[in-house]
């Protein structure tokens, strides 16, 4: 019966996160999210009647079934294969903590650190949520879940953003398509109801807080380090991040003739570097 327990659990909580994991920072050293963000609109501000329009185009957008039904994929959140999924396509990569343990274990890690920088502030305002103050049914089957929880700022959309932030941080060639799901990602909130715009807005800036303190932690960056060389190795790439990263640091120079015209560094002239003149000798 032991063993059969055992087996039951760890089918329950395959992909989900690992309670075990020791965050980069306890949440007591991280920014304070209530001392930070401005109050959520009050409902007879300009800014609410701009939820409410968000809230209408959220409603129209589960007319369209492919967008819905992203919309409810993206509402997953204790399995963590799945969370991650969602970003596969834009990554180039499928991440799971067989294939990619480096990159998984950065992601997790992360995520145990940044996912708790929004309870106090949820707490401490316990803003209505859409579906409850229209007494509209969600897509997405979360009812139970959040009823009575804080809306703002939005937990999805801060972990959604704070993985578009590590995935490019990690791919950055792929930066565009990471950032255009993760934005998706975030508006996901939107279209089933769990959020007011005002929400995901703020958690996009929260996530982008979380992410600046995760690059204080010596254990973070070199994590990120070996999940940068892991995905180099698993798609293909030939140039190494180390050597793209210091090349799009490296200053831009040219020597150019006194007619104005470019010749080699080796010439006399006048050399234009960072968007400054110097004579060369």
């Amino acid at each position: 019966m032991t063993l059969v327990a055992a087996a039951l659990l760890a089918t329950m909580t395959a992909g989900a996160q690992d309670e075990t994991v020791q965050p980069y920072f306890e949440l007591n050293e991280l920014p304070e999210l209530y001392e930070i963000m401005p109050a959520p609109p009050a409902f007879d501000s300009p800014e609410f009647a701009n939820d409410i329009v968000r809230y209408c185009w959220g409603k129209q957008q589960r007319m369209d079934p492919e967008r819905v039904a992203l919309a409810i994929a993206d509402a997953e959140w204790d399995d963590h294969i799945k969370v991650f999924g969602q970003y596969a396509e834009a990554f180039g990569l499928t991440i799971t903590p067989e294939d990619t343990p480096e990159i998984w274990k950065l992601l997790e890690t992360s995520l145990a650190t940044t996912d708790p920088m929004r309870k106090y502030c949820k707490a401490q305002y316990g803003r209505q949520r859409p579906f409850e103050r229209f007494d509209d049914a969600m897509p997405s089957h979360e009812e139970d879940d959040l009823r009575g929880e804080g809306s703002y700022p939005s937990g999805h959309s801060l972990r959604g953003w704070g993985i578009a932030l590590l995935l490019a941080q990690i791919a950055p060639a792929r930066a565009n398509e990471i950032f255009r799901r993760g934005w998706d990602y975030c508006n996901s909130r939107v279209i089933v109801g769990a959020h007011w715009q005002s929400d995901v807005d703020a958690s996009r800036a929260a996530a982008s807080i979380g992410f600046c303190a995760l690059q204080g932690s010596p254990a973070f960056r070199a994590q990120m380090e070996k999940a940068q060389e892991e995905y180099v190795v698993k798609t293909g790439q030939t140039v190494p991040v180390e050597e793209v990263a210091a090349s799009a640091q490296a200053p831009t120079q040219y020597i150019f003739r006194i007619d104005g015209t470019r010749t080699s560094e080796q010439s006399r002239g006048i050399k234009v570097q960072n968007g400054r003149k110097y004579a060369t000798q």
